[in-house]
This record gives C-alpha cells, structure tokens and sequence, in this order.
C-alpha cells in the first residue's frame, strides 16, 4: 500500500530547428537533402516505385474492352431439369432465391442438357439450342 502517488513522468516535446546550439538546429534531425527531409515525405501508393518509370507505364496497353457488350448470367437445362419440379414457373425472382444467378445482369438460357418436365420458363435471352429442346419437352418460354 502507497501512502502516495508517484508523479506522471512527462517528457517535453523536442523543439527541432532552433539553432546549433540546441543540438537539434541546421538539418533538425532529418539528415541531409533529399525527399525525406522534405515535409509531407513518403509514397503510400502499391505503385510507386522510388521514382524510376513505374510497371504499369513500361509495358504497352494490350486488349480491348467493349463497353456495349451485354453479359448476362447463363443457366442451362440440366440446371432447371434438377432444381424444378414438374409445371413449376421459371421466373428471376426463382433463379434468384435458388442461387443460380446473381441477380445484377440478364438472365440467358442455353441448351446444354436435356429437359424432362414441363416448365414454364421466363428469360432475357434465349439459344437457339435451348428454344428447341424447351419445345421438344412441351414447356414454354417467354423473352423478357
């Protein structure tokens, strides 16, 4: 048990720059010239690269992105064949909840499989495959 608090040792503050005689004056601690010794010094950015002519700048563009293109989500037959039942409806919101699409792009339908019940499905877009085996098994289809 103490019968008194010891005092909070604080350190004061360095005062930089203020004179040789202060033993921190002329380059206040930083060295000599250069980037660092300059305020507001350092490079956060992943890419930069201590001056010399970054990666990303040396080596040439390649490709193209077409910015009219239209991605959709794709599902086959052979999906709605198993996770269906018989005269069940196809429809976004279905595909959505059954985690078969993501819900942020169109929704196509193509034929890779076969189709053993009666849907009636609803898509954006259809193959010419699919359309052809949807109409073999009876089922209808509806473009969005």
């Amino acid at each position: 048990m103490q019968l008194f608090e010891l005092p909070k040792i604080v350190d004061k503050r360095k005062r930089v720059g203020r004179g040789d005689a202060s033993g921190y004056g002329t380059t206040a601690g930083k060295g000599n010239k250069g980037e660092r010794a300059r305020s507001g010094h350092g490079h956060l950015s992943a890419y930069y690269e201590g001056g010399q002519t970054p990666i990303y700048r040396r080596l040439p563009k390649r490709g193209f992105k077409n910015q009219f293109k239209i991605e959709y989500d794709i599902v086959n037959l052979h999906t709605l064949d198993k996770k269906f039942n018989e005269n069940d409806e196809v429809t976004l919101e279905t595909l959505i909840s059954k985690g078969l699409v993501s819900g942020k792009r169109l929704v196509k339908i193509l034929g890779n499989g076969t189709l053993s019940k009666k849907l009636n499905i609803k898509a954006h877009a259809f193959s010419k495959q699919a359309i052809s085996k949807i109409e073999q098994s009876n089922s209808t289809f509806e473009v969005l």
